[in-house]
């Protein structure tokens, strides 16, 4: 049988963690979704967009990681920084490559971890529709993992782990509820995820320059109109020198004439606008109630479409 990719199920934002005994409660990695599917002759993985990044993630393409025949299995590619903490900026060095070539070359330099917590197909068998629970049962005992794959474990008191989760610089916790089915393309609260803090993936509409080179980001999310709103800006986050550079040659090209935001910047004195087509993820302490993110950290850039980058997305 062959094995189509689908679009994982997708837990809803919230602030409280709940309590009780329906509910467990796994760490939530700041990585990228991929999914591995295998049909009995290969090993295949996509990410939540159902494109294929098999040849990316070579190292994960491994059917003698697994005791089964076939399996859909669903998890988080994670990369560490220089401390040892999952970076979203170091994944992307990985999951932004196209080239297979270079892909392969990134192997060694850029180490990646696969961190699996959801079971949904196993031996012809579809599961997703059994308790959360029993999958994560039969997810430990399918698989046998490597110094790459590993499962997530999950824990009675959410509570605790969010308190080390925020103690080791972790991104938060995911809750789900003991019995629920796994949604394929859905989302609902029988899973919940708990940040230490928010982010979001936003649009640039402009640029601020310093001394010839680009040294900040204005950020947009488009409105239920189509209309571009301006949210911020940043200049700070993960960005190397080399990054910065990079940034500045792309923006040169992007240059435009006319305002893309459906409301004027505030505080900021010069500007170059640009076309609205690049998008970044954003980490960010909290609204204003001026609708403007504060303390927002650049952490990578994304390939998505700008105009999936939605207020109406990131704020319900």
């Amino acid at each position: 049988m062959e094995l189509q990719p689908i679009v994982p199920f997708e837990p809803v934002q919230e602030k409280v963690i709940p309590e009780g005994s329906e509910w467990v409660h796994q760490i939530k990695w700041d990585g990228v979704r991929v999914l591995t599917y295998c049909d009995g002759k290969e090993v295949r993985l996509y990410n939540r967009k159902k494109n294929e990044r098999t040849l990316i993630f070579p190292e994960l393409a491994d059917a003698s990681a697994y005791k089964a025949d076939s399996f859909i299995i669903d998890g988080e590619v994670i990369a560490l920084d220089t401390d040892g903490k999952p970076s979203f900026h170091e994944v992307m060095k990985r999951d932004g490559i196209r080239n297979s070539e270079r892909a392969r070359a990134l192997v060694t330099a850029v180490p990646i971890f696969y961190m699996i917590f959801d079971l949904l197909y196993c031996n012809g068998e579809w599961i997703n529709d059994h308790p959360f629970i029993e999958r994560a049962h039969r997810l430990k005992q399918l698989v046998q993992g490597n110094d790459k794959i590993q499962v997530v474990p999950f824990f009675g008191d959410g509570k605790a782990l969010f308190e080390s989760a925020k103690k080791q610089k972790l991104e938060g916790i995911v809750s789900k509820k003991v019995d629920s089915p796994y949604l394929i393309n859905g989302k609902n609260g029988n899973w919940k995820k708990i940040k230490k803090i928010e982010d979001l993936i936003a649009v640039i509409g402009g640029v601020i320059y310093r001394a010839d080179r680009v040294n900040a980001l204005l950020l947009g999310l488009y409105n239920q109109h189509g209309e571009l709103v301006y949210i911020g800006h940043a200049g700070t986050g993960k960005l190397t020198d080399e990054d910065w550079g990079a940034v500045t040659q792309i923006a040169d090209s992007l240059k435009s004439e006319e305002r893309p935001f459906l409301n004027k910047p505030e505080r900021v004195k010069t500007a170059q606008w640009l076309k609205p087509v690049l998008t970044v993820k954003v980490a960010f302490s909290e609204w204003t109630e001026g609708h403007v993110l504060r303390q927002p950290s650049i952490q990578a850039f994304v390939h998505l479409d700008p105009k999936q980058c939605r207020i109406e997305a990131v704020k319900s």
